[in-house]
């Protein structure tokens, strides 16, 4: 007899956002920055910048925020048990965005 593997393919959860801007680079940058220290400070998540690129992680979470010429695009990916949490989560992205970069 043959052995039987089984292959599971587990998609991550992903939240996935873009907002335009109107503002310079700098001061899209440092929206940013504001909107980065006040997730870091609720869900204790470590960032640094890279360029354009604000990257952030922590155990379960990692992703980056991009800042272009006219819009913001932020990519997160969730790990298995921050999943659970991905609808608080992107609704408190989205409300900071909102707030800070329209």
């Amino acid at each position: 007899m043959g052995t039987f593997q089984r292959w599971i393919t587990i998609t991550m959860p992903v939240i996935d956002i873009r907002r335009p801007h109107a503002g310079s680079m700098t001061s899209t940058k440092a929206a940013v920055e504001h909107v980065a220290k006040a997730i870091a400070k609720q869900y204790g998540v470590d960032h640094h910048w890279s360029g354009d690129q604000l990257h952030f992680d922590r155990s379960g979470v990692k992703g980056r925020i991009t800042v272009a010429r006219n819009d913001v695009h932020v990519r997160v990916e969730l790990g298995f048990l921050m999943g659970a949490m991905k609808p608080l989560i992107e609704r408190e992205i989205e409300r900071q965005l909102d707030e800070h970069i329209a």
